[in-house]
């Protein structure tokens, strides 16, 4: 299949080199020229312009946009009235799944078939495949069935679940989730899930580090609060091994342990991070999400805020909290 790649970043490139890897055909467009010519540097071809980008595909079109969310709507402005009716525009990207909705009946009514795909796999995809959650109308999405295939991984990349019915996309790493808008959305509660394992993982590691706390404490940890049991709090921990312990028959195991293990192997104390954790929307959507279908989801809720309050944005409440309890009980500030 012949298919226009939008987008020629780190994970629209990558995407495009799995489907030619797989004997698909791919014409790569991005607005830095850069881009493109790096793009076609790798033996693909390249598209200067959107309108080159439509000319050289056949119909129905299909152009996979790997652009950031709020860069979509514009994208599609420009990109709709060069198309024809039948042809298929993809947003692969991290996009809300009401702007799906929206987009998706704006293109209808121009005869153009729009389909929303969440795409998890980062900059590994290239080798390990890419987990898709698709949304949209099922005759588009049979239509590109054979991209979906080449980019998700492949039933190899884990056993059957005993029992389950088989003869699923997703046992290959691909499902059609619904109408406009399942994909983004399944695709939201998965970074959502995403939040709060990364901050268990954290958390967890972050207690280890501190189990030995209990030892004579050094001059800058002077006014810290004394532990009430120091003696039991005397272990020196190797959290590398440890992890790389979990990796092993540990029910906890998973690639993102994988990964938490490469980290503390390559920054054992992490002294190149500065612990400012960005969030890029999908944990606050997922947030709303729950509070508008009126369902607890307080891990991925906590979570949303730790990332808010790594970015030393607390500093002001946190002071004032320190005024009431001085107010009120005469408690002078400590820390620790």
């Amino acid at each position: 299949m012949r298919i226009g790649m939008i987008g020629l970043g780190r994970m629209g490139a990558n995407m495009a080199l799995r489907l030619m890897r797989a004997g698909h055909q791919c014409v790569g467009y991005a607005r830095r020229r850069e881009s493109v010519a790096a793009f076609a540097a790798q033996g693909a071809e390249g598209a200067y312009s959107l309108a080159d980008l439509v000319a050289a595909l056949p119909a129905p079109r299909v152009l996979w946009c790997m652009v950031p969310a709020a860069a979509v709507d514009d994208l599609i402005a420009e990109l709709a009235p060069l198309l024809a009716a039948g042809d298929i525009v993809i947003d692969g990207g991290n996009s809300h799944y009401p702007d799906d909705q929206r987009r998706a009946r704006l293109l209808a009514a121009q005869g153009l078939h729009y389909l929303d795909v969440g795409t998890s796999g980062g900059v590994w995809g290239l080798e390990r495949g890419y987990c898709l959650m698709i949304g949209g109308d099922p005759e588009p999405v049979n239509h590109v069935d054979p991209i979906f295939r080449a980019l998700a991984p492949g039933a190899q990349a884990a056993p059957p679940t005993p029992g389950a019915p088989t003869g699923s996309s997703a046992e290959a790493g691909y499902l059609h989730c619904g109408p406009a808008g399942a994909g983004h959305f399944v695709k939201m509660v998965h970074n959502g899930i995403e939040y709060g394992l990364m901050a268990a993982y954290a958390e967890g590691f972050n207690i280890l580090k501190h189990a030995n706390s209990g030892q004579e404490q050094a001059p800058s940890d002077a006014e810290r609060a004394p532990l009430a049991h120091p003696e039991r709090f005397l272990y020196d921990l190797d959290l590398p091994a440890i992890a790389e312990l979990w990796r092993r028959g540990s029910v906890i195991g998973s690639w993102l342990l994988d990964l938490t293990a490469g980290a503390l192997k390559e920054h054992p104390d992490l002294a190149d991070f500065a612990g400012h954790v960005a969030d890029s929307g999908e944990g606050r959507w997922t947030v709303q999400a729950a509070i508008d279908e009126g369902v607890p989801a307080p891990a991925i809720t906590a979570a949303l805020y730790a990332r808010f309050h790594s970015r030393g944005q607390s500093a002001f409440g946190d002071r004032l909290l320190a005024a009431m309890r001085y107010a009120f009980g005469g408690h002078h500030e400590r820390s620790g």
